[in-house]
């Protein structure tokens, strides 16, 4: 008995041991503890999405200038502070939302930080909230200055509908209404609300910008959630695509992206300068061919990169006709 509990104590390991992240432990693979870094916290803000936030308020300044003489450069840059922050902080309360659930157990892309289990997801909480603060603060500044009150009611409900897009017990995305929520608030309130407070008026062109804006960003979540389409349904995520299916998800996608070219054809009709919007296509049409004919899930990372690059370049193209 002696020689044999000198075996097991033997064949036991020694070195670090493995931590099992947060969440439901069914859904959760033991990952191995490790120092976390820089490279770490940079890719949790997931900066890749960050010119979805850019992009409308690039439109919607453009389209602000385009009716009057005078740029507004300190709104301007303060609405792009508050929609960059708001950018980083849903990911960052999405990583934690998602990484409690064990949603993110099982990933294609890079890891996260809650369900990676080197980081406290409390911590990971707080440090999106203090991005959804940032943003408040820097909104609340803009309604001071433009006086328009009752936009605290809308800065309110965007970062409501930032928490419970994965946050809460019953959170919108798991139930297919992601799209819904990316549409309006990185298309419209995003590029409307930046025309808005700088000369109180929403023109035509701000509301067709306000729609590309829209459909480009929910283009990137098709391509994110399709990315993720097998990890989704195992953990009972029901995404659009999830619902639809991959076919569904790859012509929805290829409408998401092409759409905006059919708004550009009608701007350029008014401002020239627009059909330049058209060169966007070059990272347009190549993240369409990856959605249509990728074989390992990790390659949808780089339609993602591309998508989100296409409505930069959009935007740039739009700005430049308005103001020009």
């Amino acid at each position: 008995m002696a020689a044999s509990t000198k075996r097991k104590k033997k064949s036991r390991p020694s070195s670090r041991k493995p931590v099992r992240a947060s969440g439901n432990p069914a859904k959760k693979p033991i990952v191995e503890a490790g120092p976390i870094t820089a490279r770490d916290w940079i890719g949790a803000a997931r900066l890749r999405t960050l010119p979805l936030a850019i992009a409308p308020v690039v439109i919607g300044t453009g389209a602000a200038r385009s009716t009057g003489p005078e740029f507004h450069w300190v709104i301007a840059l303060a609405c792009l502070a508050v929609a960059v922050l708001l950018q980083i902080g849903v990911n960052f309360t999405n990583d934690y939302s998602d990484g409690i659930r064990g949603t993110d157990a099982v990933r294609v892309g890079p890891a996260r930080l809650t369900a990676s289990g080197r980081v406290k997801p409390r911590t990971v909480l707080i440090i999106g909230l203090v991005f959804f603060a940032l943003a408040a603060a820097v909104g609340v500044a803009i309604v001071i200055r433009t006086e328009q009150w009752w936009m605290l009611a809308v800065g309110a409900a965007c970062i409501v509908a930032a928490w419970f897009y994965t946050g809460g017990k019953r959170p919108y995305g798991y139930f297919g209404l992601g799209e819904v929520f990316v549409f309006v608030f990185f298309g419209l309130v995003a590029t409307l609300g930046t025309t808005w407070v700088q000369v109180f008026e929403l023109p035509q062109q701000a509301w067709l910008g306000a729609i590309a804006a829209g459909l480009f960003a929910c283009a990137v979540l098709l391509a994110n959630n399709l990315r993720d389409i097998d990890q989704d349904r195992l953990v009972g995520k029901r995404t659009l695509t999830v619902l639809i299916g991959r076919r569904p998800t790859q012509v929805l996608f290829t409408l998401f992206v092409l759409a905006p070219f059919g708004i550009l054809v009608f701007l350029a009709l008014l401002y020239p300068i627009a059909w330049l919007g058209v060169l966007a296509l070059l990272a347009g049409l190549p993240a369409i061919l990856i959605v249509w004919t990728y074989r390992q899930p990790k390659e949808l990372v780089i339609a993602l990169a591309l998508t989100s690059l296409t409505a930069l370049l959009y935007a740039g193209a739009l700005f430049w006709a308005f103001v020009g």
